[in-house]
């Protein structure tokens, strides 16, 4: 099955956290993190919708009732074309946008064209809601998504060929599950986090086979920080 070459591209602390205190004291390789993103040129970069929320929809709550007592069909919708996108893993439809595309101060994340993947659970109201805003959608299963088939869409309907997978841990996990990755991209911080129930590189709710990969490149990140590359 055709899909885009997939990049996860994280920043963590040396006990593999992604979030935590730790990011307090990481400006230097959080600049070098977006750096690379812009540096991969990619055509798409995709996250969870807990990152999705905090990073660029900026917890916005739609008002869905205008909407409500519509009927759609569960067919993907192209709402839209751009030149890079932003693809929202949110199955059940609970990310609020304002416009049909990010708006972001870094370039490497700025007007991407958002596409929104959904389970065919989804409220009819906010399927109105996003064809109205012109926000392209994309169905993965009825109540689970199939990620591979996810992929595949992304590569036929969007022409996206190389997609940078920038979490949050259970969505990384999910890709890794599926054996979707080709390679890893990961700015280590030279930094402890140590908190117990911070999210790690990779979360799973089951318990899934190890996945082997190969080193492809080692550079330092100033004195003390590594950006790593493996390859599957």
């Amino acid at each position: 099955m055709e899909k885009p070459y997939i990049i996860c591209h994280m920043l963590t602390s040396l006990d593999g956290k992604i979030v935590g205190r730790f990011l307090d004291e990481a400006k230097l390789y959080t600049d070098e993190y977006y750096r690379i993103h812009r540096d991969f040129h990619s055509d798409a970069f995709v996250c969870g919708r807990i990152t999705m929320e905090g990073s660029f929809a900026q917890g916005y709550q739609v008002d869905l009732s205008p909407y409500e007592g519509k009927s759609v069909d569960r067919e993907d919708y192209i709402g839209g074309k751009g030149e890079f996108y932003a693809v929202a893993i949110d199955p059940l439809g609970k990310l609020g946008w304002k416009e049909n595309h990010i708006e972001d101060d870094d370039s490497g994340y700025d007007q991407a064209h958002i596409i929104e993947v959904l389970c065919e659970e989804v409220s009819d109201a906010y399927l109105c809601y996003l064809r109205e805003k012109g926000i392209s959608y994309v169905f993965g299963g009825k109540k689970e998504l199939n990620l591979s088939l996810i992929c595949h869409k992304l590569k036929t309907l969007f022409d996206i060929h190389l997609l940078l997978l920038e979490g949050g841990g259970y969505v990384n996990g999910s890709f890794v599950d599926e054996q979707l990755i080709d390679e890893l991209s990961v700015i280590l911080v030279p930094i402890a986090d140590c908190a117990r129930h911070s999210t790690t590189l990779f979360e799973a709710n089951q318990i899934i086979s190890p996945v082997h990969f190969h080193l492809k490149d080692i550079q330092k990140i100033s004195s003390d920080g590594l950006w790593l590359r493996y390859v599957k």
